[in-house]
């Protein structure tokens, strides 16, 4: 009993580990922190201009992502249960239309990145995060970044939702 416990927690600190080491390789040498930086300061525009707000808390919870994306996962905010009231999700829907064209060709732009990233094997680790974070590009309206484990607990919770309905 206690050797499939020790096995399992050095399981999981292993997965630390790498998962913590695939983060310092995003931001030494693919300048992740730069991406994240970014994104954060065209999430905090769009919040200003308050017409955006949705959009802009959206690209805010990008670049939480960007900071740690081998450790986190970007979900929807409805798979964890949180509500809104109607105004905002009105709004919300407005905007999400609005911006709509953008979003189709910054998630065209971020396909073509994947595609010539995955050409080097050097550029795979990035071509992984950018494909994580494909459909946020796309509308990161209610869009928030969690933890891989709230993130599967999610999950699965909204499968067995699904199963025994």
């Amino acid at each position: 009993m206690h050797g499939v416990f020790l096995s399992e927690l050095i399981n999981q600190t292993q997965i630390f580990f790498m998962r913590t080491l695939a983060n310092i390789i995003w931001h030494i040498p693919f300048l992740g922190f730069l991406s994240a930086f970014s994104t954060f300061l065209l999430g905090l525009l769009l919040v200003v201009t308050v017409i955006g707000a949705p959009i802009g808390l959206g690209l805010m919870q990008l670049s939480r992502f960007l900071l740690t994306p081998f450790s986190s996962e970007m979900v929807d905010k409805s798979d964890l249960n949180q509500r809104y009231n109607a105004v905002w999700e009105a709004y919300s829907f407005i905007v999400r239309i609005l911006y709509f064209p953008f979003g189709l060709i910054l998630t065209v732009v971020t396909i073509i990145q994947i595609i010539g990233l995955c050409i080097s094997i050097v550029g795979i680790p990035l071509a992984i995060i950018l494909s994580k974070s494909l459909s946020t590009y796309f509308n990161p309206v209610h869009k928030i970044c969690v933890s891989r484990f709230t993130a599967r607990e999610a999950a699965q919770a909204k499968a067995r939702a699904r199963y025994f309905n």
